[in-house]
């Protein structure tokens, strides 16, 4: 299989690893760049003044926000950027440490020193090793820290080179970088960064690989770098290295797989931290870079009910985003880490210093401490809807015969959902048919629970109560205040005494519905609108009192939109002349409803 070539906006890589760690400087004016060694670092007018130990970091580019981003009081206070998914040199490391004892021509704090924190990664350990001993050799109190969290890869397959750092790095800098800024020594220090990485356990997933930009050409089919649609990569690392295996899996057992590769404690070859229910456990669900923010919540939500179900674990603190990431790639990672006391006293335990405020960029995690720890009772409401409280009215309906007529025009509805979506894909965006068949399909299913009211008024609200609760977008507005007007006009239209609603009263009241309707949109027939089918309906029942000549006159003003030019909504922005093919989606699909009931009358 072949995938289309990867498109960017900035294809010069060199170019856009220097402007991207420029912006940090735009978006941080505490921050500065030394353009030459790509250091981004914290002024030194900027630091606090009891703090002595600096934090540093880095690595290959395209991991953004890390490391970067990550610089700024109470995280770190430089990063040393490499070229693409490569390391950074020697001299750049070198000149980053540099950076971090400049305290900008005066004499060096007494006591000052560096922590460098690092992944496990072959070129990134020898590079800052050389920068952590020349600057040893030169004088300076430099430690290094190196983390390794991805289970992806096993023990037997990581052999010496043992795990390979990811996303639950950024866990070890936020800590550590939140204690140092308390003014603590660098033993302090080091060993906090490498008690956190320590208790990490971190595993990723992919459904394809990344592009790197300035590479020509899409991946190469023939040397294993696609995977299928269908397929998923277990355990993928953040540039592009394989996993454990390959799988054809939806999100649920995805999860469960990941889970299981992060917790079981008998898998010999990946038990690396053993996390009992009574742990105290932070989660980070981080974002590969190329998954929605929708998407990302639901992996989250998943992530997070079944290590309820199947583990008993409840994280006290919850992170989903993106801190770490792999270009724009299409996949997630879930990261573990278990708490364990620092040995600090209060204020300085691993969850006080995750929760310390920091102007990093990069770091997002808005929710305050005492709101973690507040009781808020349950997050979802699911005893159901208590009603809308409507009061009764004295008109009366055959709700049996009513409820078939309704069924009748619903299920016509939903038939008619491949053609509505066609058209709408043509002149829209492709979402009125599966919109309006939603809806169908929730009012036949409160039909089927719940019994229809003989009183007009009750009975289209409870309809209201459905389209309100199952039907977005600007069609599932316009059918909610269509319907809560008609509700309306059919109460203005009850008398003392209980009566059977006749077509008459009817037609008043959709005619009453059309023109507040009317208040909220500018649409008017012609203008290719769901209006150009309701119109005639309306005013046909109303001059005649029948519901087929009605529908046929709604069918005729549906077919009259193809041809017809748009004058709101999406179809103004289409270009070419396919929309001239196809009725208006919204118009054709009322039609067919209003058919459905007129044929079951």
């Amino acid at each position: 299989m072949s995938e289309p070539p990867a498109k960017h906006f900035l294809t010069d890589p060199t170019h856009l690893v220097t402007t991207a760690l420029h912006s940090l400087t735009l978006t941080n004016p505490s921050l500065a760049l030394d353009a030459n060694q790509k250091v981004v670092y914290l002024r030194p007018s900027a630091r606090l003044p009891t703090q002595t130990v600096s934090l540093l970091s880095g690595g290959g580019s395209g991991h953004e926000p890390a490391f970067g981003a990550y610089v700024g009081r109470g995280l770190l206070d430089a990063a040393v950027a490499g070229t693409i998914f490569a390391s950074p040199g020697k001299e750049q490391v070198r000149a980053g440490i540099e950076r971090c004892f400049d305290d900008d021509g005066k004499k060096e704090k007494e006591g000052r020193a560096v922590l460098v924190v690092v992944m496990n990664y072959t070129g990134d350990i020898l590079n800052f090793g050389l920068g952590v001993e020349k600057a040893k050799a030169a004088g300076h109190k430099v430690e290094m820290v190196v983390v390794g969290d991805d289970v992806g890869v096993g023990r037997t397959r990581s052999g010496k080179v043992g795990r390979r750092g990811i996303a639950g790095t950024v866990l070890v800098v936020k800590v550590a970088g939140a204690l140092a800024a308390t003014g603590a020594s660098l033993e302090e220090v080091g060993g906090v960064a490498r008690r956190v990485a320590g208790n990490l356990v971190s595993v990723g997933a992919s459904l394809t690989r990344v592009h790197v930009p300035g590479r020509s050409g899409p991946p190469d089919p023939e040397v294993d770098e696609v995977l299928a649609t269908e397929e998923v990569e277990v355990g993928m690392g953040i540039h592009n290295e394989p996993g454990s295996h390959r799988a054809t899996v939806d999100l649920v057992e995805l999860v469960k797989t990941l889970l299981a590769q992060l917790l079981d404690w008998r898998d010999e070859d990946r038990a690396f931290l053993n996390v009992r229910k009574e742990d105290e456990v932070v989660l980070l669900v981080n974002n590969l870079g190329g998954v929605s923010v929708l998407e990302m919540g639901g992996i989250t939500a998943e992530v997070v009910s079944q290590l309820a179900k199947d583990y008993s674990i409840k994280p006290v603190r919850i992170l989903s985003g993106t801190y770490m990431t792999s270009l724009n790639g299409l996949g997630f990672s879930i990261t573990l880490l278990k708490l364990a006391d620092t040995g600090l006293g209060p204020g300085k335990s691993m969850l006080e210093l995750l929760d310390a405020p920091t102007e990093a960029t990069g770091w997002s995690a808005a929710v305050r401490t005492e709101t973690w720890g507040s009781e808020f009772g349950p997050a979802r409401d699911t005893t159901g809807s208590a009603g809308d409280g409507t009061k009764p009215s004295n008109l009366r309906m055959d709700a049996a015969r009513a409820k078939k007529v309704l069924e009748a025009g619903l299920q016509r509805l939903i038939a008619a959902e491949p053609d509505v979506t066609k058209y709408d894909t043509i002149v829209g965006d492709g979402d009125c048919g599966t919109g309006l068949k939603r809806g169908a399909e929730a009012i036949l299913d409160m039909l089927r629970r719940t019994e229809l009211s003989d009183d007009p008024v009750v009975a289209v609200s409870q309809i209201i109560q459905v389209v309100e609760s199952s039907m977005d977008g600007t069609s599932g507005a316009l059918y909610a205040i269509f319907l809560n007007a008609l509700a309306h006009g059919l109460r203005s239209q009850s008398t003392s005494s209980s009566t059977q609603i006749t077509s008459q009263e009817w037609a008043h009241a959709l005619q009453s519905s059309q023109d507040s309707l009317s208040n909220y949109t500018p649409a008017q027939p012609g203008d290719r609108t769901l209006v150009d089918a309701l119109h005639p309906f309306v005013k046909t029942l109303s001059e005649t009192g029948n519901a087929k000549e009605a529908a046929e006159a709604a069918k005729k003003g549906a077919d009259g939109t193809k041809g017809m030019k748009a004058s709101l909504g999406r179809t103004v922005y289409i270009g070419g002349s396919s929309w001239q093919d196809v009725p208006d989606p919204g118009a054709h699909g009322l039609s067919v409803f209003l058919t459905g009931i007129a044929e079951a009358l």
